[in-house]
């Protein structure tokens, strides 16, 4: 090793082998290909920074001015309606007609046909196949004897088979209405 390459290595320099030109250190190698990167590829260029502050404005501004909108809106909107009842006929369409039918041209389900249930003796439908509650059943179909039943079947008709309660009074009694006009 030459004295030069030893007072290289003393003062924390690395040798350079002669006609080769120094290697640059990390720190001095990251600096120089960011300036060259930088200069070239930066994102934040006086163009972009411009682009940047007209999108954010233009993004701010619009959105502003719809909350600003909706919360005008909200205040001045009308009141809505009162939701009114359902009628007995969607009524039961939605909770009895997956079990029964309205009308005897259709073929029996799980539960009877309800057609012209009012007024009718309890259990003594043809063609269908009752439990043995409504099998020993002896009374007449009436509003009272409906409301009770739709009310807590298995209290009224014990060993019944319906598992379906509807404890509101006025679902009850729309349905009644519904089941009378087919009478």
């Amino acid at each position: 090793m030459s004295p030069d390459h030893a007072s290289q290595f003393a003062a924390g320099q690395r040798p350079v082998p002669p006609g080769a030109q120094p290697l640059l250190f990390c720190r001095e190698t990251a600096r120089y290909y960011h300036r060259l990167f930088s200069a070239t590829y930066s994102l934040r260029t006086p163009t972009v920074k411009h682009m940047t502050k007209l999108r954010t404005i233009g993004a701010t501004g619009p959105g502003f001015c719809a909350a600003l909108l909706v919360v005008t809106m909200a205040g001045a909107q009308m009141p809505l309606p009162a939701a009114k009842p359902p009628d007995g006929t969607a009524l039961f369409k939605q909770q009895c007609a997956t079990c029964h039918t309205t009308n005897l041209s259709d073929p029996t389900r799980q539960g009877p046909s309800l057609f012209k249930i009012v007024g009718k003796p309890a259990g003594k439908a043809d063609g269908f196949r009752y439990s043995a509650g409504f099998a020993e059943a002896n009374f007449v179909w009436d509003d009272a004897k409906l409301d009770a039943y739709l009310a807590n079947p298995q209290a009224m008709v014990p060993g019944s088979n319906m598992a379906y309660r509807q404890p509101r009074a006025e679902t009850r009694t729309a349905i009644i209405a519904y089941l009378k006009e087919l009478n």
